[in-house]
């Protein structure tokens, strides 16, 4: 048997008020005073000085606000990788992403694309990234997706909702400051908590756990627990748990794999744009058959924090509109063989999954 040589990030610095040593981490990676920063923000940040009067800019760096309001799409990448090479005439020094899961995959595959050649539609898949990506930093501001850690950048594609998945994803260098997630709303502290929550059910129960991954998904899932059981968003332990939790659950899927809910999910957000974290909150809602005890403990956690999922969201789709969430669903292989084997195809039945949908 042969194994995968995964890479991880190179270069982690935690603690709450890390975020001001950025300026100090980034300036040895300047090539010239020509060649630029380029800072993707999430632009629910705009007009908010705490943040943004902490962003070291100098020399032609640029910032670029971005919504996170939509999950990010490859035309999005292809249009801000022409917007950075128009403005500028020198390849940039790095990409710097501050924001949540859209903010920071849209930064690895702008890291990306800046290096090779056609549009970000041709790289969704496995392994298809010929050349290293520029030098890329994550500043995560809402903890639970893993995008900090992860090989993937999760794209909306043209035909398909798939990610970049290369040796040349991952982060240089990840901020991971607990005191910029301060200020998140209440229900996407939940649904983004529960995106780290479900990862861990999902890796845990998936026929590809492995020592490896069960030692960081139990740990994400003892502090996910401890924070959504008995803790709250406003307190600060919390905050440095989920942080932490985030950065477990994402490694723990980086030698297994995402599950049945991962999967629904995409079919939800390829067609009705709903957002990666309440989209797996909404299908893993009716996983029982599947995870019957992390469900029930979804449940509680759930009631536990006055949390109302939305309801019927697939109530007046037609049949080709199911189709298409459906093979969409079916196209990510990896997280079904994980989840029910290698004769998941057996299990896994188009009527099945419109069942599910159904439900929803």
């Amino acid at each position: 048997m042969k194994y995968k040589n995964y890479p991880m990030v190179s270069r982690i610095i935690f603690g709450r008020g890390s975020f001001n040593q950025l300026s100090d981490i980034i300036s040895p990676k300047r090539l010239n005073v020509k060649a630029p920063f380029i800072f993707l923000v999430d632009d629910v940040f705009k007009g908010n000085s705490w943040m943004t009067s902490r962003i070291p800019l100098s020399y032609a760096d640029q910032l670029i606000y971005v919504s996170a309001n939509e999950e990010p799409k490859t035309s999005q990448v292809d249009e801000l990788v022409e917007q950075i090479i128009v403005s500028h005439k020198d390849r940039p020094s790095g990409i710097i992403g501050i924001g949540g899961g859209t903010i920071l995959d849209l930064a690895k595959a702008v890291s990306i694309m800046i290096t090779n050649k056609g549009e970000a539609k041709d790289y969704q898949g496995w392994d298809l990234v010929k050349n290293p990506a520029i030098f890329h930093v994550g500043v995560p501001t809402i903890s639970g997706t893993g995008a900090e850690v992860s090989r993937t950048t999760v794209l909306t594609g043209p035909d398909k909702k798939l990610g970049i998945n290369s040796d040349y994803t991952p982060f240089d260098q990840v901020i991971l400051d607990p005191e910029l997630t301060k200020d998140v709303p209440k229900d996407q502290w939940f649904y983004t908590g529960m995106d780290c929550y479900i990862h861990c059910i999902e890796s845990l129960n998936g026929t590809y756990l492995n020592a490896f991954s069960k030692s960081y998904g139990e740990k994400a899932y003892e502090l996910c627990t401890e924070i959504f059981v008995n803790g709250n968003l406003s307190d600060q332990d919390s905050q440095d748990k989920l942080m932490m939790a985030s950065w477990h659950g994402g490694m723990s899927i980086a030698y297994s794999q995402v599950g049945v809910a991962h999967a629904m999910s995409y079919g939800l957000s390829y067609l009705l744009g709903t957002k990666h974290g309440i989209g797996n909150c909404i299908v893993f809602d009716h996983l029982e058959e599947f995870y019957p005890e992390g469900v029930k403990l979804f449940k509680q956690m759930k009631a536990n924090h006055q949390i109302s999922l939305p309801q019927g969201i697939c109530a007046d789709l037609d049949d080709s509109q199911f189709d298409i969430m459906i093979d969409v669903a079916l196209g990510l292989e990896p997280l079904w063989e994980n989840a029910i084997g290698k004769k998941w195809k057996q299990v896994i039945t188009r009527d099945k999954l419109k069942a599910l949908y159904q439900k929803m």
